[in-house]
Order: structure tokens, then sequence, then C-alpha cells
């Protein structure tokens, strides 16, 4: 690729055989799935496009041209396509380029993977059920209540009807290592947690599993480590945190997870009028094929994996010792 140094991977022996090529690399997911896989013995290419440079390749995942080039030059073995627009409200806004991320895109990875025999995992959503009747398996009937929601199932769609052997993992609200807190609707919430003095009301209606970013990771890891051995491993897969909250009680964790007071957080019992895009009351994810396949992930307790996501952002950097010794 021009402008772009893959290293020289092809002359040294000592490069495991074992590449992945991970798209989205420079956001929430992605930086995990990234870093999970380098760690643990892949040869591993990451790319982005607006935040890319100067760590990973930048590649626009619309230009057929482009990711077939990519393909064609680093030969991964598995792709795991992390890359979407994955904010509700800005699907709503922006459809069109949202559509052409979270859809025409997956289109065109889908092909070059089918072509050559590249095992690609596709990041999708428990979005794509409407949350009346959970909990949800893998072969439920989807019925997405937003244009998010909507997106990424277009997405599996064309991801499966390009690519076969393809697979599906859907996963609920993610949070993790953040280079801002509003990446996401987890550690968004800290700000309003910290302010401590004024009150606020948070949403205590819907449903929610928060899920960390890093065993997401992982099951990505072990489902590609297992594919390498068993072709067969294909289709829809779920994976989701086990603690069940509503983004109020999310607040109360964090707060308590770094003992600041959350008296001031008041818990919103019915949802405004016109608040953006609707979302599924409760989309619980049944995840039992990967527990079945040995490839699930126990999940990481919520207090645990949100302190490390959040301690950076104290204002006390002293505070770490107090907590965690």
């Amino acid at each position: 690729m021009p402008g772009y140094d893959y290293g020289d991977y092809e002359e040294n022996v000592d490069i495991p055989y074992r590449r992945v090529l991970v798209t989205g690399a420079t956001g929430l997911l992605g930086r995990a799935v990234y870093k999970e896989f380098k760690e643990n013995a892949w040869y591993t290419l990451g790319c982005g496009y607006s935040r890319a440079r100067p760590r990973f390749l930048r590649c626009n995942l619309m230009d057929e041209d482009a990711v077939r080039n990519v393909i064609h030059e680093f030969q991964p073995h598995v792709i795991i396509h992390c890359a979407a627009e994955r904010r509700p409200d800005v699907v709503e806004r922006h459809t069109e380029a949202a559509m052409n991320l979270n859809v025409h895109a997956c289109a065109n990875l889908a092909k070059e993977a089918s072509a050559a025999g590249i095992f690609l995992i596709y990041i999708s959503t428990d979005y794509v059920f409407d949350g009346r009747n959970p909990p949800y398996g893998e072969n439920d009937a989807p019925n997405p209540l937003n244009l998010y929601g909507k997106s990424k199932l277009e997405g599996e769609r064309e991801v499966l009807r390009h690519c076969a052997s393809a697979a599906i993992l859907r996963v609920p609200i993610l949070y993790g290592e953040v280079e801002r807190v509003d990446e996401s609707a987890v550690t968004v919430l800290w700000d309003r947690i910290q302010e401590g003095a004024e009150s606020c009301t948070i949403d205590h209606c819907q449903q929610r599993f928060p899920t960390y970013t890093s065993d997401v990771a992982r099951v990505c890891r072990l489902m590609a480590e297992r594919r390498l051995q068993d072709p067969s491993l294909r289709g829809i897969f779920h994976y989701s945190g086990k603690e069940q909250m509503t983004k109020y009680e999310i607040a109360c964790a964090i707060a308590d997870a770094f003992n600041l007071p959350s008296s001031h957080l008041i818990p919103l019992t019915e949802q405004p009028a016109g608040t953006g895009a609707l979302r599924p009351q409760n989309a619980q994810l049944e995840c039992s094929r990967l527990e079945l396949l040995g490839l699930s992930v126990e999940p990481t307790p919520f207090k645990t994996a949100v302190r490390d996501s959040l301690w950076p952002f104290q204002h006390d950097k002293r505070w770490r010792q107090t907590v965690f010794h």
C-alpha cells in the first residue's frame, strides 16, 4: 500500500503465520480487538479512516478498490469488522453516511472475504431486536425499532449474502478504555457523577447489559482461533455482560466503584417525548451458543472493568492507590 509500511513480515520467519485485519481499529471496540490479537501472537493490521494515521492504515471501506488492495497485499486469514456508526441519534440525523458505513462497507468486505477464503466476523448489536420479549436467542426474529438497528441488521444480511461462511457477533452496550468519556454511552455518565452537587435525572426505564470491550475482543480471538481449526464455525452468535442495569443503576455503580456520592442522581422512570431514536426496553441476549462451543468468556465484573476504564479521568490520580490497595 502506498504511504503505509507493512513491515518486513514476508521476510521475517519469526512473525507468526496468523494474520488478522481489524477495521475500525481507532474506535472503542476496535482498539481492544487490535490489542487482544497483537498480544496473542497474531500479526495484526488495524485500519481506520479519520483517525487512522500514524498508527493505523487509512482506508475508506466504501472504496471497493481500496478494500481489495488492502486484502490482496496483507492477505489476512481473519477480518474483524468493527467499523460502524453506532450512535443511534447520529444515524437518525446522518442516515446516508451511516448506511454507507453500516451496510455498503459490509458488502465490500464480505465479497472480498468470500473470494479470498477469509473468515469474516461482523460486529452487530442487540438493537436488531425490539426489546419486548427477552431474552433473545440467535434464531429469534429481529425487529429493530430505530434506523441504527435496521442498518446493522441490513449489514448482517449483506455479510451473509456475500459470504455465507462469515460469523455475526451481536453485542449490547459497550464500554472500555476510552480516549474521551463520551466515547461510550456508559462512560459518558462520568461527568454527571463527578458534578456531585447539581442534581440530574438519568434514565431508569430501559434495561441494559453493559459489556466490556476487552471481553468481546477475547471472544473474537477465540472464535478466530477455533475457525482456523474448524471451518464449520459460522453464522450468528451472541455475547453479553450478565449484570442487568438501567442507566441510572450504571451511574450509581460507577459512583460506588470510585467512592463518590450518588445522591444527586435522580432516576427518571418515564421516557420523555422527543428524546431521539427509540431504544428497545430490554434486548437481553441469550448467549448459550458460544458457551456450548467453549468460546465464551466470563464477563469481567462491572465495577472492576469500569474502574480500569475511567480511573485516568479522576481529578486526583493518587486516588488509585487508595481504592485498589
